[in-house]
C-alpha cells in the first residue's frame, strides 16, 4: 500500500498535489482510506502484543570452594584410604576410574566424606548446601545489582538431597525474599534437571511479564557418598565434586542490552518409559545396606539414544536449509537403496544391519555440519568417553569440545555442566 500510495503521489507536483487533495472530486474515499489503514494496522499491533516476550540470561555465577578443600586425584585415594570405608579393590577400582575420567587435581570435596563417620546426613548435607548455594547467589547478586527481593521466580534443583523445609524455601529463609514469590524445588531427576529447571523458568517467565527468574542448579557430594564396595556405585564417588550455578533471567525488555545471552530453543526427550533408561542411574541399597547411586553399564548408549532424539528435533529449528536438504536427501537415497537399520536390545551397541537385497555400495548417513548453526558448545560434561564419542560423531573441533572439557576437569558436577 505505501509503495503504491508512493508511487501515486510521485506523478503530481507540490500546488497540482495539493488541489487533488482538496478537491473533493479528486477520487479519494476518506472513509475507504481509514479502512484501508485499520486492515493494515490492525494485524501489525495484534502479531506485537500477542508475541511471547523474549528470555534473556542476564548474567551467571559459579560457585568456587575455598582451596583446603582442593584435591589432587593421588590425594583423593589416599584419604579414602585413610577413611577405613574401602578394601583395596573397591580403592584400587576408584582410581583407575579417576585416570581416565578427564578430571583434573584441583577439584573440590567436603572434608567430612574422609571422615570414619557416616556422611549421608541431612546436617552435613545442609552444611554442604548453604555452603554452595549461598556462595553462588551472593555472587550473582553482587555481579547484577540485583535485589532478593527483585526475585519473583525461583526454581532450584538438587538430584538426591531433598530436605524438609526444601531447598528453595532454605534460600528463600535466608535472603528474606517477598512472599508472592514463585518457588519450585526440583528433585530426582539427575543431570537433566539444569535443562528443566530453565524450561520451568521459561515458562513461567512467559506467564509472568516483566519478572526476574533464578535459576540454582546443585549436587551435595557428602550426602551422595558411597562407602561400600559395589562398583557400579562406586562410579558417583569419583565423578561428583562441589559445585553450584547460578542464573538470572529476564523477560523485561530493559534487560536486553545488559544480558548475555537470549534463549532460542529448548528441545527435551523423556525416556523414562523405557525400562533400561528408567533404570540407568538408580538409587537403591547394596546387600550391606549402603545407600548409593547405582550406575548402569548400558548408560552410554541409553544417553546416546536420548541425545540422538535430541538433535533429531532440534536440528530442523537450528539447520539452514542447506544441511537439511543434504540430511533428507541422504536418507531418502539411503532408503531406496535398501540400506536399513537393525533394532538392538539395550544390552548391545546399536548395529547396522543391510537387507539381503541391499547393494554392496552403502550409502553413508549424512552428518549434519552443527558448526554453520551454532558458534559455542557446552555439552554435559558426563565423561570423558562421553565428550570423546559426541566429538566425533558431530565432527567437532578441540576448540569446539573446549567448555565442555574445562568443566570436567575442573567442576565435575552433573547439574553445572
Amino acid at each position: 500500500m505505501l509503495l503504491l500510495f508512493g508511487a501515486e503521489v510521485r506523478r503530481f507536483g507540490r500546488e497540482e498535489l495539493w488541489r487533488t487533495l482538496s478537491d473533493n472530486t479528486g477520487g479519494y474515499d476518506l472513509l475507504t482510506v481509514l479502512a484501508l489503514f485499520l486492515v493494515f494496522t490492525f494485524p501489525l499491533t495484534f502479531y506485537i502484543l500477542s508475541r511471547s516476550r523474549s528470555i534473556y540470561l542476564v548474567d551467571f555465577a559459579c560457585f568456587k570452594p575455598d582451596d583446603d578443600l582442593k584435591v589432587t586425584k593421588e590425594e583423593f585415594i589416599e584419604l579414602a584410604r585413610k577413611s577405613g570405608k574401602f578394601d583395596e579393590a573397591s580403592l584400587e577400582f576408584q582410581k583407575r576410574i579417576l585416570e581416565s575420567s578427564g578430571i583434573g587435581d584441583e577439584t573440590y570435596v567436603p572434608k567430612s566424606i574422609m571422615s570414619p563417620e557416616k556422611t549421608a546426613t541431612m546436617k552435613e548435607g545442609r552444611a554442604e548446601a548453604s555452603m554452595v548455594i549461598f556462595g553462588a547467589l551472593d555472587e550473582l547478586f553482587e555481579k547484577t545489582g540485583v535485589r532478593p527481593k527483585d526475585i519473583g521466580i525461583l526454581v532450584v534443583n538438587c538430584s538426591i538431597f531433598n530436605p524438609t523445609p526444601s531447598l528453595s524455601a532454605m534460600i528463600i529463609n535466608h535472603y528474606k525474599m517477598r512472599g508472592n514469590i514463585l518457588s519450585f524445588n526440583l528433585g530426582g531427576m539427575g543431570c537433566s534437571a539444569g535443562i528443566i529447571a530453565v524450561d520451568l523458568a521459561r515458562d513461567m517467565l512467559h506467564a509472568n511479564p516483566s519478572n526476574l527468574a533464578v535459576v540454582v542448579s546443585t549436587e551435595m557430594v557428602a550426602y551422595n557418598w558411597y562407602p561400600g564396595r559395589d562398583r557400579g556405585m562406586l562410579i558417583p564417588n569419583c565423578f561428583f565434586r562441589m559445585g553450584c550455578s547460578a542464573l538470572l533471567m529476564s523477560n523485561r525488555r530493559r534487560d536486553y542490552r545488559r544480558s548475555k545471552y537470549r534463549l532460542e530453543h529448548i528441545v527435551r526427550t523423556h525416556k523414562g518409559a523405557d525400562d533400561s533408561s528408567f533404570r540407568s542411574i538408580y538409587q537403591e541399597e547394596d546387600a550391606h545396606k549402603f545407600k548409593g547411586l547405582k550406575i548402569s553399564k548400558d548408560l552410554m548408549e541409553i544417553g546416546g539414544d536420548a541425545i540422538k532424539t535430541n538433535i533429531t528435533t532440534l536440528s530442523p529449528l537450528v539447520l539452514p536449509f542447506s544441511e537439511q536438504f543434504f540430511f533428507f536427501s541422504t536418507l531418502i537415497k539411503r532408503y531406496f537403496s535398501g540400506t536399513t537399520t537393525g533394532k538392538s536390545s539395550h544390552l548391545t551397541p546399536p548395529v547396522q544391519q543391510i537387507s539381503q537385497f541391499a547393494p554392496s555400495s552403502v550409502t553413508k548417513p549424512y552428518i549434519p555440519d552443527y558448526k554453520l548453526a551454532f558458534e559455542h558448545f557446552c555439552i554435559n560434561a558426563a565423561s570423558k568417553a562421553a565428550l570423546n564419542e559426541l566429538q566425533r560423531n558431530l565432527g567437532l573441533s578441540d576448540m569446539n569440545m573446549e567448555a565442555s572439557r574445562a568443566t570436567l576437569h575442573r567442576y565435575p558436577v552433573e547439574d553445572l555442566s
